[in-house]
């Protein structure tokens, strides 16, 4: 299945893309695209228990179960005044 991958701040610097349609096996959850993520650049596992994520534009934990065609944000810490 394919799922449209929208980073954000340093996620996006983690990288060489802003959003990236990858493709999962069946029954991938957000956690898988973290794994992607991770496999793509290791130096994700230290943000990940930090990163928040959303499927299409809802809040969600790393079990989250996706289906073809979702997006998923992946919403690094915010601060601000």
């Amino acid at each position: 299945m394919n799922v449209k991958v929208l980073l954000f701040s340093i996620a996006k610097d983690l990288t060489d893309f802003e959003e990236k349609t990858v493709t999962l096996e069946k029954g991938a959850t957000v956690d898988s695209v973290m794994d992607y993520l991770i496999a793509y650049n290791p130096e994700f596992e230290n943000w990940k228990q930090v990163f928040r994520f959303a499927v299409n534009q809802e809040y969600t934990g790393l079990n989250h179960k996706l289906q073809d065609g979702d997006e998923v944000a992946v919403i690094p810490p915010v601060s601000g005044g």
